[in-house]
């Protein structure tokens, strides 16, 4: 189990803001953890080491480091995608499944997600053209939630993240009460939280230029 967050834009202590979001988060991953910030966006990583130990950190890049990587899961059959991408000339600096998704992507695009049999949540940012993809397992093993604050938008494996950006206002979500009182649960996409959805189960969004 690993964690993942992160938001677009900018904002006073944005640094230290994208470290409390990811300290949240530790109990996914007490290993290490990682970062990456610029003027568009912080990406944050915690790390629960299972493949490769000693050389998969994240964020993970591209060999031009256009595309900026964090993934929380498992790929099956990440042997095979590494083969079949060193065969169309991708170069590969470390042993984990997470650097298929990044190569994958640069690859194959959106079209990358019907490859990846396995269990996941990624985030990945083309510093070119500021876009931010991410993405979820079709069954949903692991989780995803985002919300749009402002003009930032958030992501994050679990909600106690997005609450910790400083101009996220918790409110009640009132939709949820008719659900919550016949099932004893939010449904899906919708939290407890106003304003924050889950990214479904096989589902993958898109942000760009706002």
């Amino acid at each position: 189990m690993c964690g993942i967050c992160g938001f677009t834009g900018e904002i006073v202590n944005k640094t230290k803001t994208i470290e409390n979001m990811t300290d949240l988060i530790i109990h996914r991953g007490p290993d290490s953890a990682g970062f990456f910030v610029d003027k568009d966006i912080a990406m944050g990583f915690r790390r629960l080491s299972i493949i490769d130990l000693a050389g998969g950190e994240q964020p993970i890049y591209n060999e031009t480091n256009t595309l900026v990587l964090t993934f929380n899961g498992e790929i099956y059959n990440y042997k095979e995608l590494r083969e079949e991408l060193i065969n169309k000339n991708h170069k590969f600096y470390t042993q984990t499944d997470s650097e298929v998704l990044i190569h994958g992507f640069e690859e194959w695009g959106e079209e990358l997600l019907y490859r990846l049999p396995g269990m996941f949540a990624f985030a990945i940012w083309n510093r070119e053209d500021k876009s931010l993809f991410i993405a979820r397992d079709p069954f949903g093993i692991k989780p995803l939630h985002w919300s749009q604050v402002g003009d930032n938008f958030i992501y994050a494996s679990e909600i106690k993240s997005i609450l910790a950006f400083p101009t996220f206002e918790k409110k009640l979500n009132y939709k949820t009460l008719d659900n919550y009182l016949s099932f004893q649960y939010a449904v899906p996409p919708e939290t407890f939280f106003e304003g924050v959805l889950c990214l479904m189960p096989g589902d993958c969004l898109w942000y760009k230029k706002g």
